[in-house]
């Protein structure tokens, strides 16, 4: 896949200046296209993710870490060691998940555990981990990456949407508890997404073009989101110009959500 991500050039017009950055998920997709977005406007990145960076583009991280979001432990070593390089946390973007999609009576005990302890757990355990640095600063901007799955029950969805529903509320709440301390949180929630794994599902199927145009065609603007639609999604909650924003989701789905049935 390649996209163009509508970058900045200039310094004047960089909305993350001076920022320090977590990102969850950032080896691809959303997560990669985030990370490289905000380093063109001005932030330092940490990425973390259970897969290393893909190797046919840069990886505009100063700090990469591979690590699983549901490791409390290991969450907590990356966030100080982030802190300790940058001298402070400004933003987190909590982006890593994992599709687990089941019938109800067919699901394994072990996938409903995982689907919690990434879907919503690695949420929260990054949370936890950051809020103490930005609580001591008094400022601080949480994204957590959702899905139209936590607003619609799509059938088949199962149990994946029950995290995602969660994620929502849990993103809300933090909000509210932490406002009066200059803290905000948000999140969003993307529809279908041009990523690398909906790229080679698409190409796996009989027709690959048909298949395309299909799903295209599901949706209001009859085409299929970008990674970078979702990045500038997240750069404008990350930065000063969403600082009155908090305890929100943004859909970010062409409107698909508002035609479900």
């Amino acid at each position: 896949m390649n996209e163009a991500p509508d970058l900045v050039q200039t310094a004047a017009a960089r909305r993350l200046q001076g920022k320090c950055v977590l990102v969850t998920g950032a080896s691809n997709g959303i997560g990669a296209a985030i990370a490289e977005l905000f380093v063109a406007h001005g932030a330092r990145v940490a990425g973390y993710d259970r897969m290393a960076p893909m190797q046919d583009r840069p990886n505009p991280c100063e700090l990469f870490v591979q690590g699983d979001v549901s490791d409390a432990s290991a969450v907590t070593g990356f966030v100080a060691a982030a802190n300790e390089r940058f001298g402070r946390i400004d933003v987190l973007v909590s982006g890593a998940g994992v599709d687990v999609f089941s019938d109800p009576l067919q699901l394994k005990p072990e996938d409903w555990l995982r689907n919690l302890e990434v879907n919503l757990g690695g949420h929260w355990n990054f949370a936890q981990a950051v809020l103490p640095y930005m609580l001591a600063r008094g400022a601080g901007s949480v994204v957590n990456i959702a899905s139209v799955h936590g607003h619609k029950i799509i059938r088949g969805g199962f149990p994946y949407n029950v995290a995602k529903h969660a994620l929502v509320g849990m993103t809300k709440a933090l909000g509210v508890e932490y406002a009066a301390n200059g803290l905000r949180f948000n999140s969003i929630s993307p529809g279908l997404i041009l990523v690398e794994r909906i790229e080679r599902w698409l190409d796996s199927q009989p027709d690959p073009q048909a298949a395309r145009q299909q799903q295209a065609d599901l949706l209001p603007p009859k085409r299929i989101g970008t990674p970078s639609e979702v990045a500038h999604t997240a750069l404008f909650l990350a930065s000063d110009e969403a600082r009155f924003i908090n305890a929100t989701d943004l859909l970010v789905d062409g409107g698909r959500t508002q035609v479900y049935y």
